[in-house]
């Protein structure tokens, strides 16, 4: 299993190329970036950590497929690529709803808006000429004229049973986010594989997950605030689903919240430093429910994340060999 790290999005972007570096130096395999609104986007950062690193893949988790038109995605994925060739991991996803309606780019079908980007893109980095008139995507007699030698994965990044099963039809990967417990991840697997067979694929798919790190107060707390935004997972233990939403509905305050959590609940959701051999077992875990690569999500403040990885790579990292 690869392990990776996500630099987050709320730090300024100038402290993009030190952090991926000190990820390089601790021996990280792949260095991650997200493009929620409106912080610095993905692209331009993602060539700054590619630039400022020598081994370490970037990924692209994920680009709203409605934001960009496919040609020019392409256009820039070729170049990244071709600069750094087999060190790009690109992703798409539908984009937060609210967000996308925000600035207008809420499409008809989100299904079909991020299908036929995904398709269109993926043509095109293999050198393909694209023609074609969706429901989204429109492209007359497109040709990269510097498709990439290495051609990058694609994957996406989504979380419902047709969307994932799309994902496994047309993508090379798939990026779930947090709250990915091993029984999250076994049911994603089998609607991903169901896409596939459907499709008649037998290349790898690479399942790939943002899993919550750090001491046992942060990741409290973390947990608490993306089970505010997100709400327990259908495929986590009936018992530990069944207390977590009652502790929403009782406990106002994230601090609240944070202490409350069940220990169980905590150990199925997040990576513990303190525990390192716990750690290991959950990243275990999470391999054998068909886990590709973990992303370790750090503390959204600089020294609680250089510290956080740190401490991850010299108690955790060990332990799996």
């Amino acid at each position: 299993m690869d392990v990776g790290v996500e630099f987050p999005c709320q730090l300024e972007p100038e402290r993009l190329p030190a952090f991926a570096r000190h990820a390089e130096r601790l021996g990280f395999a792949e260095v991650w970036l997200v493009e929620d609104c409106f912080f610095a986007g993905a692209i331009a950062p993602a060539a700054a950590a590619l630039a400022a690193t020598e081994s370490v893949r970037v990924g692209l988790g994920v680009l709203p497929a409605v934001l960009r038109n496919p040609a020019l995605a392409a256009m820039e994925l070729s170049a990244l690529a071709r600069m750094f060739p087999g060190r790009v991991l690109p992703g798409f996803g539908h984009g937060i709803a609210s967000w996308m309606r925000q600035v207008g780019a809420f499409p008809e079908s989100q299904l079909a808006a991020l299908g036929e980007t995904v398709t269109a893109v993926r043509a095109l980095l293999a050198g393909e000429e694209v023609s074609t008139d969706g429901r989204h995507v429109h492209l007359d007699k497109v040709r990269l004229e510097h498709p990439p030698a290495v051609v990058p994965p694609i994957a996406t990044g989504v979380r419902g049973e047709r969307s994932l099963r799309l994902s496994g039809e047309l993508a090379d990967g798939t990026v779930l986010s947090d709250l990915a417990s091993p029984g999250y991840v076994r049911w994603a697997r089998g609607h991903i594989d169901a896409g596939r067979a459907a499709a008649g694929r037998a290349d790898h798919h690479r399942v790939t997950v943002y899993a919550p790190f750090g001491d046992e107060a942060g990741v409290r707390l973390q947990l608490a605030q993306d089970l505010r935004r997100w709400g327990p997972s259908d495929r986590l233990p009936a018992e530990l689903r069944e207390a977590a939403l009652d502790l929403l509905g009782e406990t106002p305050e994230d601090a609240d919240l944070a202490r409350a959590l069940p220990a169980a609940l905590v150990a199925e959701l997040a990576l513990v430093v303190d525990d390192p051999q716990h750690a290991a077992a959950a990243l275990a875990a999470l391999a054998a429910a068909g886990t590709d690569a973990v992303v370790l999500v750090p503390p959204a403040d600089p020294e609680g994340a250089d510290r956080q990885l740190s401490t991850f790579a010299e108690r955790v990292l060990p332990h799996l060999g």
